[in-house]
């Protein structure tokens, strides 16, 4: 408000945002990062797929089949050539689901292969 009382109004071609402009545009940007997200689970599942075949296995839902820990496991023994400490083979329950993760996880650190932004607590088991 101005000093006298009257309130001023912002004029036409100022710099006042268009929400319908930034709504269209936020939502573009996240359907690009959902497409590539799509693209590198696609690509991953695939190349993934191509090693576990030699094991009669395979991956149809990253988020699903990579839960329980076993396929991760066995993907990395192919991988490596190397058998990993004991894990749960039947994991029921979500502490054996992520004490495979950890198996797994721990055999790629203590190989000096570096994971980033991966770690247990962020793996969410079914």
């Amino acid at each position: 408000m101005a000093e006298t009382g009257v309130m001023l109004m912002p004029q036409v071609g100022s710099a006042v945002p268009n929400l319908d402009e930034d709504m269209a545009a936020a939502e573009r940007e996240l359907a690009e990062d959902a497409q590539w997200k799509r693209i590198q689970q696609n690509t991953f599942t695939r190349w993934a797929n191509e090693h576990l075949k030699t094991v009669q296995k395979n991956i149809g839902n990253l988020e699903t089949d990579l839960s329980d820990g076993l396929r991760l496991i066995t993907l990395i023994e192919v991988l490596s050539g190397k058998r990993l400490p004991k894990h749960n083979k039947r994991p029921t329950f979500r502490s054996q689901k992520l004490e495979n993760v950890s198996v797994a996880l721990k055999f790629l650190a203590d190989e000096g292969i570096k994971i980033v932004n991966i770690e247990k607590s962020s793996c969410q088991p079914t």
